[in-house]
Order: structure tokens, then sequence, then C-alpha cells
């Protein structure tokens, strides 16, 4: 017998007891990779597939560990009024001795690699919550069809034990993509963040002609369907743009549920942790 080797791919968390990304009490599956960069993006250590170190100030205790432990010598404690640490992203080849050795967890990775079985071991630890509530799994990112065989390889896997289903998306994948996880999922959320086709490649760096025509395909196939617009000030929320993304749902299907999200408050803090600029602020 051949062995068939288990899929595996790129996360960056999962989140037990979730209550907003899809009906009943959920796990949620961070996947890394995205191929849009919204400027107002609550995850940006999701928008990359690449595993780098990121770095909390807020946890750091200024030991000096790490700047030994380095073998590139990529680190360097800055003596201020409040020290930190400062990383040298051409010089870090994410060898992780920092990570290893850093007592205050300041330093992290921002994913990590895991087989379809590491993940349906964390989900199964929730099943009686799903059944008691309703509840179930849901891909997320970054963009989860970003790496389509490895979110067919949970999906499938929660097929298997009963498990509800969700994928939030935007929608800018192949069709091939798409045509690979249809058949296992209940929900589709769908982020749906600018109409007008300049605005959506300005703020997000791509146009939307293949997300609009992914949208109508999943709505023929008949799939229960939520879409969310994410309301950021003066980009998204105005009246112009909320009308007319819900015009175009509203030709799709009328059945179509919108719901209208508010912003992460919170998110320039993983820019921090990044050491890149969050552009919604400047």
């Amino acid at each position: 017998m051949v062995n068939i080797p288990e899929k595996e791919g790129i996360i960056f968390k999962i989140k037990r007891f979730s209550l907003h990304d899809g009906p009943g009490i959920r796990t949620s599956v961070f996947l890394k990779g995205c191929p849009l960069n919204c400027i107002w993006c609550h995850s940006p250590e999701g928008i990359s597939q690449d595993i780098s170190i990121w770095y909390n100030v807020n946890l750091c205790i200024a030991c000096g560990q790490c700047v030994s432990a380095c073998p590139e010598r990529a680190l360097a404690l800055i003596t201020s009024e409040k020290p930190y640490i400062q990383i040298d992203k051409g010089l870090c080849k994410v060898a992780g001795e920092c990570v290893k050795i850093c007592p205050s967890n300041a330093l992290q990775y921002t994913g990590y690699r895991c087989s379809v079985s590491g993940i349906i071991n964390e989900i199964e630890k929730d099943l009686i919550f799903y059944t008691a509530s309703g509840g179930g799994v849901t891909l997320t990112g970054g963009e989860p069809l970003s790496q389509p065989e490895f979110s067919k390889g949970i999906l499938e896997a929660c097929r298997e034990r009963q498990i509800h289903t969700a994928i939030e998306t935007s929608l800018l994948c192949e069709k091939e993509s798409l045509n690979l996880i249809i058949p296992l999922v209940d929900l589709f959320i769908v982020d749906m963040k600018l109409f007008e086709a300049d605005m959506h490649e300005y703020y997000t760096g791509k146009v939307n002609e293949t997300i609009k025509g992914n949208f109508h395909y999943i709505a023929r196939q008949k799939k229960k369907i939520l879409v969310r617009i994410p309301l950021i000030e003066n980009i998204t929320d105005t009246e112009e743009n909320i009308k007319a993304i819900s015009d175009f749902v509203r030709t799709a299907r009328q059945d179509i549920q919108i719901e209208k999200i508010a912003s992460n408050p919170l998110a320039e803090n993983n820019y921090k942790k990044l050491g890149i600029p969050f552009l919604l602020k400047q």
C-alpha cells in the first residue's frame, strides 16, 4: 500500500469558543496567506504565508538573552528610557533561538506549520459545544483559499465527523479552488469591502472583478451565504458603498443576509509587533 502524505498547511491561530464567525460556539482556524493587502487589516500577520518573528515590546523585560542567542546577530538591545529589542529583518533567518529563550514570550512566530490531523485534534476537544449550540468550525485568515488543498483537507475531516463548516473569504481566488471546497461548506461568510473597482484596488491592492464573478458563482450553487461589510470610516462605511454592495448582492439572490462589522480598534498593535506602518492611521 502506498502511503499518501498527510496535507499540511500554515496557520497563525486557532481560536476556540468563537461566537462571531458563524452560528453557535465555533472553533476558528486562521490560515496564513492573503492576496489582498487591505490598509485596515486587523490580522497583518496573516497576509504573508511566510513565517516570521514578531515582537511585543509591552511584554519585553529587556533581559538581552535573545540578542546573545541569535546566530545571525539580527537582534540588538536598544537602551533608552524604555529599552527595547530591534530586529534587523534583512539579517533574520527565523532560526527561532530568540523565541525559544525569551522568558516573557515577547518574541513569537507569526505562524506555524500544522497537519490536518493536528487541527482536527484541537477541533474534537469542542465537539460537545458544537452539538449543544449548533456550532462548528470556521476557516478564516488571511484567506483560506490561498491554501485550497489544506482547506479542503480540514473541511473533509469535519464532514466525516458531521461538524458544521463555514469559511470566511474575500472570494479572490481561482474558480478551481472554489470547486474544491463548495461541496464541503455549509456557510460562506463573504467579506465585501468596496464595490467600486478603482477604490477597491487603491485600498486593498487588487481589483474586484474576480470577487464579483465568484460571488455570483457560489450564489448559483444555492449555498448559504452571509455578506459582511467592514465599516472603515470614510472608506467603506459611506452610504454609496453600502448601497452599491447591497444592490449587487440582491442581484445574485434575495435571501442573502448582509451584516455590517465594526473595525477592530486594537488592530494597530499587531502592526507595531511586526514593525510595519499602519497605513490607515497615516
